[in-house]
């Protein structure tokens, strides 16, 4: 065995040696007079300036030359070579484009530098930054056929700001202008910023687009520098009004008419039938609270605009309500495309009418799905599902959705007593776009906030085994504070099992109490919670995602009653009895992009049920598990603990569910792309479930001060293949740490044995999903 990994590691190091040589020999592939371009690099000479001064400038300044080297790893360029290597192809395809032109790149030379324009670009840069008197010049540095260029800055002192001036006038804007200013970013003492300046002019612009001036400008606003007023370099800075700006743009605008269109279409208006503007007066008025809504088929009752719309008739115009009421109407999810239009209906009164173009969806829509799986369990399947989708089902823009579907999961091997399973349901749910309740709900969201009621059954089949007919209700809201936070609250959800035609076969296979809970007649009822907060959809290097949820069952109904299972005070509710327990789950996720096409991702789950009251454990649905494609891939799903509890002790496989009342993992993996679709994978992962109290049957499940050594840890790489519509992924997995080996013998290091056939069956796992895992 080390014989082998001696020569495998010889053989990886020569051929890394191999590659480091020939990505060090791209200058031979150079013209006659041609000189790789290597870099350019900036020197300031001004010793007025702090070490953290230079270091910020100079690294602003190298980032903005053009054009960029070519990429290096540790000084090579092996991107570079696979261009030089590569043959010219004869067609835009095949392998030599794709490795010249896709994995390669093109060399980057001394000739393609305008050192004159770099040279240029620092000086006025570093103008920008305060730097008035800035000079700049330029050598070149070559050597091997290799070419650096070197600018050298001379900035001279600063310039800070010595005194900010709004200046006054007797207009409407100008007074506006002035309740702005305790808030601008010019401050006394700041070095000159002409970024700063710019955003100084956008904030002034946003305050006023916020006090009704719609057609104001950030370009109507002009920051006059004088440095010739003070002396050792300072500037003062005067904002000002241009002395062209548009009469239009200083005048406040309220609103006038609110009129919708809420079966918009583009072709219509090519055929004449609307005209924007039009003359309202004219319009049968079918709304109320002067909102004019043109629907002559009454597909849309008026009030859900009401809801959706904030502006009002003699509303001052903001930009705030203008953004939110057209995020508030996409959000209802009836409409496909939304248009808003200001046209002025009177100018002496600063008043315009306020267009709302709506282009609704597809209303109804019925789909077909056809799907085939796999997973690490050893079954493989297909299910078929039939949905339905009306998006105005009570033509308050109410979205309600039926399904029918039916699955069946065979055992491709593995276990030889394993069962198939077959599933067939049905569910519907209805969306309202407002919260139901007693109460008054008010939201200054972007997103409106929704009342869903579900309704569903599914009938399970493991054959020769038992049935299960679930049903399940729930009422609740869902609403979002802005794009990063969700809140999802069921008031109320319904969880009934009811076993039927157990057979004696489960008897004899399910030999423990925690296997035959399976087929308890199980009735679970409470509220849930769930919050969750994202900024994944940022163009950050770092974004997280972070998901809690509260799961309360049976809580005040066992309060009330004194129910008691572990005194025999066992509670029932048309004969079942009901389950009380608390449990909470933490999802945290951390992402951090490398480059364009690299980046790196980890998963921390914590989740913990507590039985009590009128239930000794956890119902089985709501217990946690481990193992599997979207958890510790190196075990096959629900194989792994509770604890260090050996599952291979369970003679028949069938029942081989393990679940626990406590869960921690860990997962990292590093992600990047090869070549268009195709992204390759590294993985780690860790964890394990543990049960709250002991179990005789399922000895070292409950968790202890010693869960740190019950850890499973593996470990793999993974292929996945994303053509957009969907993400087909394919890891491969091995165990590294078993938490049922003997302790201290758990690291399976030293049980690796890759030529043995019968250790790769039993510990190389290979998952087929969809979609990543995290």
């Amino acid at each position: 065995m080390k014989s082998r990994f001696s020569i495998y590691y010889r053989y990886l190091f020569t051929s890394g040696f191999a590659a480091v040589t020939l990505s060090c020999s791209n200058t031979r592939f150079l013209k006659e007079g041609q000189m790789l371009y290597t870099g350019g690099e900036v020197k300031i000479q001004n010793d007025s300036l702090s070490k953290k001064e230079k270091n910020e400038l100079k690294a602003s300044l190298e980032e903005n030359l053009v054009p960029k080297p070519n990429s290096s790893i540790l000084g090579l360029r092996p991107k570079l070579y696979f261009y030089n290597i590569a043959k010219e192809p004869k067609k835009d395809k095949g392998f030599n484009y794709w490795l010249k032109y896709k994995v390669g790149e093109k060399p980057v030379l001394l000739g393609d530098v305008d050192r004159e324009f770099n040279k240029d670009i620092i000086e006025n840069y570093s103008e920008n930054k305060g730097y008035f008197n800035a000079k700049a010049t330029y050598d070149t540095v070559s050597k091997n056929k290799k070419a650096k260029v070197i600018y050298t800055l001379r900035p001279g002192g600063r310039y800070l700001i010595s005194n900010v001036k709004f200046q006054q006038d007797s207009s409407l804007v100008n007074r506006e202008i002035q309740t702005l200013t305790p808030k601008t970013l010019l401050k006394t003492g700041n070095p000159f910023d002409l970024d700063v300046i710019k955003n100084e002019r956008e904030r002034i612009d946003n305050g006023l687009k916020e006090r009704g001036f719609y057609y104001f400008n950030s370009d109507n606003i002009i920051v006059q520098a004088d440095s010739t007023v003070s002396k050792n370099h300072k500037v003062e800075l005067n904002v000002k009004l241009k002395d062209d700006t548009p009469d239009l743009a200083t005048q406040q605008f309220s609103i006038d008419k609110v009129i919708v269109f809420p079966n918009y279409n583009i072709q219509d208006v090519k055929r004449g039938k609307y005209n924007v503007p039009m003359n309202p007066d004219s319009l049968s008025k079918y709304a109320y609270d002067d909102i004019y809504v043109i629907d002559p088929q009454h597909k849309f009752k008026p009030k859900i605009f009401d809801r959706a719309l904030y502006f009002k008739k003699g509303d001052l115009y903001n930009r705030s309500n203008h953004n939110l009421t057209l995020n508030r109407l996409i959000s209802l999810g009836v409409f496909k495309f939304v248009k808003n239009e200001f046209i002025v209906s009177d100018s002496l009164k600063h008043q315009f009418d306020a267009y709302y173009l709506l282009t609704p969806r597809q209303i109804q829509s019925l789909r077909l799905e056809a799907l085939g799986r796999t997973n690490s369990a050893n079954y493989a399947g297909s299910e078929l599902n039939l949905n339905w989708t009306h998006r105005n089902f009570f033509r308050g823009a109410e979205q309600f959705k039926a399904a029918v579907y039916g699955a069946f999961d065979f055992q491709m091997g593995g276990q030889e007593d394993a069962k198939n399973l077959f599933r067939a349901g049905t569910n519907v749910q209805l969306s309202i776009p407002r919260i139901v309740a007693p109460f008054r709900f008010n939201s200054s969201s972007a997103f409106v906030p929704r009342t869903n009621i579900t309704l569903g059954y599914e009938f399970q089949n493991r054959t020769q085994l038992y049935t299960l007919n679930n049903f399940n209700a729930s009422f609740g809201y869902v609403w979002k504070e802005n794009a990063r936070k969700e809140h999802d609250l069921k008031v109320i959800d319904i969880t009934l099992v009811s076993p039927a035609n157990v057979t004696e076969e489960f008897y004899k296979q399910a030999t423990t109490p925690a296997s035959r809970r399976v087929v308890d007649k199980q009735l679970i009822f409470g509220p849930t919670y769930s919050y969750t907060y994202t900024n994944t959809m940022l163009p950050k290097a770092n974004t997280i995602y972070y998901k809690g949820t509260l799961d309360l069952a049976g809580n005040i109904t066992g309060l009330v009653t004194g129910a008691n299972a572990k005194n025999d005070k066992e509670k029932k509710i048309f004969g079942i009895p009901f389950s009380q327990y608390a449990k909470i789950e933490n999802d945290f996720r951390f992402y951090h992009k490398f480059t364009e096409k690299s980046s790196f991702a980890s998963r921390f789950i914590g989740g913990i049920a507590y039985p009590y009251g009128n239930s000794e454990f956890i119902p089985f649905s709501k217990q946690f598990f481990a193992g599997g494609s979207n958890s510790i891939r190196a075990f096959r799903a629900r194989t792994l603990g509770p604890g260090s509890f050996d599952p291979r002790t369970i003679e028949k496989g069938l029942l081989l569910d393990q679940a626990g009342d406590i869960k921690l993992e860990l997962n990292a993996e590093y992600r990047a792309n090869i070549y268009k679709f195709l992204n390759v994978a590294a993985f780690v992962d860790a964890g394990n479930v543990w049960l709250i109290n002991a179990d005789e049957h399922r000895p070292g499940g409950k968790f202890s001060k010693d869960f740190l050594s019950e850890i499973a840890v593996g470990a793999g790489v993974g292929l996945r293949l994303d053509f957009s519509i969907l993400i087909l992924r394919l890891d491969l997995a091995m165990p590294l740490r078993v938490p049922y080996y003997e302790k201290g013998d758990r690291w399976a290091f030293d049980k690796i044995n890759f030529g043995d056939s019968s250790w790769r069956k039993d510990n190389l796992v290979l998952n087929i999903a969809i979609g990543y895992p995290f």
